[in-house]
């Protein structure tokens, strides 16, 4: 069961956790992800980015994936990212949500044009 305080998300919560959803990834590729997800209205600084996936570790919705490659630059390991089942039973909860906001939209605009 998700946590029920943590219900509704923040839009840049839900795009990370949407990002993960159906594969690991390193930040900047979050970041790219993220930014084409919400059209380019969630454009994360490498910082607040950090720092959001910083607390969704905390939280337990994310974890660090195994074998993410190598920096570019650097050659340092790359640090990846997946949703736990905890973060997907969040996701899942939240997309309900969201189904049900846009079903009692279509309802609304239906019975208004009738």
């Amino acid at each position: 069961m998700p946590p029920t305080d943590e219900i509704p998300l923040t839009e840049a919560t839900y795009f990370i956790l949407l990002s993960l959803a159906d594969a690991p990834r390193h930040g900047y590729a979050i970041l790219k992800d993220v930014e084409a997800l919400s059209q380019a209205r969630i454009v994360f600084s490498t910082g607040t980015l950090y720092g959001a996936l910083k607390r969704l570790l905390d939280l337990g919705w994310i974890k660090r994936a195994d074998d993410a490659g190598r920096e570019p630059d650097t050659g340092r390991p790359r640090k990846a990212y997946t949703l736990t089942d905890v973060g997907r039973r969040v996701l899942g909860a939240e997309v309900t949500r969201l189904k049900h906001l846009v079903k009692a939209a279509r309802r609304r605009a239906v019975r208004d044009a009738a």
